[in-house]
């Protein structure tokens, strides 16, 4: 017999997979997430019909930093963004939980193909948002941004977890 400790931690880690942006409870304000100005950045490229859009993104490569993703925070940075890696193609569901910025979530692909947008996300919403398929990452960035930028389902999103097919 396995003691429940030593599971719970393998239970909780599958379950937030299926499910990423469903976050155990909020941890105390000492242990929040640094400001996204004060958080590691990668460049990410949109590429649209209208142009290329670069924009600067931390990266949530594991259980714990997807859960939390953008939780707490107040602002984020204009072409600034927080791209969700699932480290493989499934089906994805997010939510707004302890959210207090308005998003537009990108669900992308593993070759780098949008898949759909959820314009203008509900703050602290429990409403689940749904990817619709299996994808790789979901990019967020500030609400509106998608629409100013022409942004739509099709269009291609460069950065290094991305793998074109040819």
């Amino acid at each position: 017999m396995v003691p429940l400790r030593r599971v719970l931690p393998s239970i909780l880690c599958a379950g937030l997979a299926l499910l990423p942006c469903i976050a155990l409870p909020a941890a105390p304000a000492r242990a929040q997430a640094a400001p996204a100005e004060a958080a590691r950045t990668e460049p990410l490229t949109i590429v649209t019909r209208t142009g290329a859009h670069a924009f600067d993104v931390e990266v949530m490569r594991d259980d714990a930093s997807r859960a939390r993703g953008l939780m707490f925070r107040r602002s984020m940075a204009p072409k600034h963004g927080m791209l969700f890696d699932f480290e493989r193609s499934l089906p994805v569901n997010m939510w707004m939980k302890n959210t207090y910025l308005p998003l537009d979530m990108v669900f992308i692909r593993a070759d780098g193909t949008i898949v759909r947008i959820e314009a203008e996300t509900e703050p602290l919403s429990t409403r689940v948002i749904a990817s619709g398929e299996p994808v790789l990452s979901v990019l967020e960035l500030n609400a509106g941004v998608a629409a100013k930028l022409g942004i739509r389902a099709g269009d291609r999103v460069e950065h290094p977890l991305f793998r074109p097919t040819r």
